[in-house]
């Protein structure tokens, strides 16, 4: 991923319980510049998001003679800059949620609940992604649901996807696979062996057929086979199950049995996502954020559903970052038009969509976005296939913290190197996992008491 250089923020120690906060402006009446108006958006991204952001900004400032002072992080540097400002009394008016800190930052009286504002700003909520926009509703117990007030809207909406070197499959001989229908997991592994070969005859294997992440990509096998994280309620785990066991074996079969993946120590070389930018590996994940790097690759690429391994159908996660506003803004309705804004105008969403970070939030754009004459990645609908039917939210996205999902990763390479078994491993890590979402539970429980 790419990174760019903090410009701005505080940096404190990080948000804990309820918090008395300012906003982050210029003075009690927000004046900065001869008494013009000024407000914060604090967010992360590399250098194609930021030049984005700054033309739909400078729009909006010419539209409405509210100035913005932006402040960007590097991606894995936002939530700990974030909370830091939290915790310093000096939180930006305007700032990126994800989806995982929604329950806390309402809790802790961090995020204002815009549902009146944006109800009255006319927005039609019926063309913006359901998903994106319920993903930033709470309803005091669950998060995501249609009938919860409203504290922030979709930046964007996130579709996994699943991509293949064209090019490669063409050299080798191999069908293209069909678009709309998945290949099942037999047919993946068989195709991926066909491209894992040694290029250069030198006996070492240089192009693989896959190369995939257990942590981002486990989800779509799980999913598929019928097994999940947790019930509907997100009370218990429920990984300790032949569907969950038989998808994370056939993960890391790919690597030990079938030998199509790079092994731990070939990763360590040169990692799987070097590899398919250099053209050395037949199918590997495509976010919309990839767009702009992959669209300029020495190959074609195109997009299809995932593989199925069981018959659940193709799966994957929609992910999707929000924008909220702070609760103690001094310019609470400025910030909420700088959001919707942001999330919703046509003008705002066309700058960012022709930056190739994202897909476009307004339902009717995307559709055209998708059928445009010469698109690349060709197959863009699959994105709105996953938006719109198939995509699913991530297993810890609506929960109070995510220690319990990520308590899963934490030991698991015994089983990616073919030294212990799924289904033992799994069996291990349940009653882990279960307590650390009954700590989350509770937590949620007792902050939505006080609150």
């Amino acid at each position: 991923m790419k990174r760019n250089r903090l410009i701005a923020g505080a940096v404190c120690a990080a948000v804990a319980g309820t918090l008395t906060l300012t906003a982050c402006s210029d003075g009690g009446d927000g004046a900065s510049d001869g008494g013009d108006k000024e407000i914060t958006f604090m967010f992360r991204g590399g250098p194609d998001e930021k030049a984005a952001y700054e033309a739909a900004i400078k729009k909006y400032t010419e539209d409405t003679g509210v100035k913005v002072k932006v402040i960007v992080t590097d991606a894995d540097q936002y939530a700990t800059k974030l909370q830091a400002a939290v915790a310093g009394n000096n939180v930006p008016d305007v700032f990126y949620i994800e989806q995982a800190s929604l329950q806390s930052y309402v809790s802790s009286g961090v995020l204002a609940d815009i549902t009146e504002q944006v109800d009255a700003s006319g927005i039609d909520l019926d063309n913006i992604w359901p998903y994106g926009v319920d993903s930033y509703r709470f309803d005091g117990t669950l998060q995501g649901t249609p009938d919860g007030k409203l504290y922030g809207l979709p930046k964007d909406v996130g579709p996994f996807s699943f991509g293949y070197n064209k090019t490669m499959l063409e050299a080798a001989g191999i069908p293209l696979p069909d678009k709309d229908v998945p290949l099942t997991w037999d047919e993946f592994v068989d195709i991926s062996k066909q491209l894992t070969v040694d290029t250069d005859g030198d006996g070492a294997v240089d192009q693989w057929g896959t190369g995939l992440n257990v942590q981002w990509n486990l989800q779509s096998l799980v999913w598929s086979n019928g097994g999940d994280w947790t019930n509907e309620d997100r009370t218990e785990v429920t990984v300790d199950t032949p569907e969950f066991a038989d998808a994370l074996q056939k993960f890391a079969d790919l690597t030990n049995v079938d030998k199509v993946t790079p092994s731990a120590s070939d990763a360590a070389t040169l990692d799987t996502y070097q590899r398919w930018m250099a053209g050395e590996i037949g199918f590997f994940p495509v976010g919309p954020w990839d767009v702009s790097v992959y669209n300029d690759l020495d190959f074609e690429y195109d997009l299809i559903p995932w593989p199925t391994v069981g018959d659940g159908g193709t799966a994957t996660w929609l992910g999707s970052l929000g924008i909220g506003v702070s609760a103690t803004s001094k310019h609470q309705d400025d910030a909420v038009k700088l959001v919707t804004y942001l999330s919703t105008d046509a003008d705002a969403q066309q700058t960012l969509v022709d930056a190739n970070i994202q897909i476009p939030n307004l339902i009717d754009m995307a559709e055209a976005w998708a059928a445009e004459e010469g698109a690349e990645p060709a197959n863009r609908q699959e994105f709105l296939d996953i938006a719109q039917d198939y995509g699913r939210a991530m297993p810890a996205a609506f929960t109070y913290g995510a220690e319990w999902y990520d308590e899963l990763w934490t030991n698991i390479q015994p089983v990616l190197d073919g030294k212990q078994t799924a289904a033992d491993y799994l069996a291990e890590e349940q009653p882990k996992m279960q307590s650390l979402l009954d700590e989350s539970n509770a937590t949620a429980e007792q902050a939505a008491a006080g609150n």
